[in-house]
């Protein structure tokens, strides 16, 4: 599967879905899409990983990097759509702990209308 990304705006919502590996060679890629969707008013990202097939120490890297800017500007980023091998991935690095992990767009959205 080729890298990719793509996003559209739903219920006040960003949301991101992410296709492909993000790795040392995508990881550039990533930043470049998810800063130019800041930088063009995205402040509530909502991170698709459903089709993601591996997440190496450089694409979390990347995630964080995002994270902190948003919580920066008052915005927010979650994610929804998360495979086992990258649950564990973000459990072993405990980034469960600054990372919110829906199960559903619906649950997204429920979380973001409530807060």
């Amino acid at each position: 599967m080729d890298f990719a990304v793509e996003h559209r705006v739903e219920k006040g919502l960003t949301v991101v879905k992410i296709s492909g590996e993000i790795d040392v060679f995508t990881s550039p890629r990533l930043r470049e899409a998810l800063l130019g969707i800041i930088d063009n008013g995205g402040a509530h990202l909502v991170i698709d990983l459903g089709e993601v097939t591996f997440l190496d120490s450089t694409g979390l890297g990347v995630l964080v990097g995002v994270y902190h800017r948003l919580r920066a500007r008052d915005g927010s980023m979650s994610f929804m759509g998360v495979n086992d091998r990258v649950r564990r991935v973000f459990h072993v690095t405990q980034l469960t702990k600054i990372f919110v992990l829906h199960n559903s767009l619906e649950d997204a959205i429920a979380a973001h209308e409530s807060a």
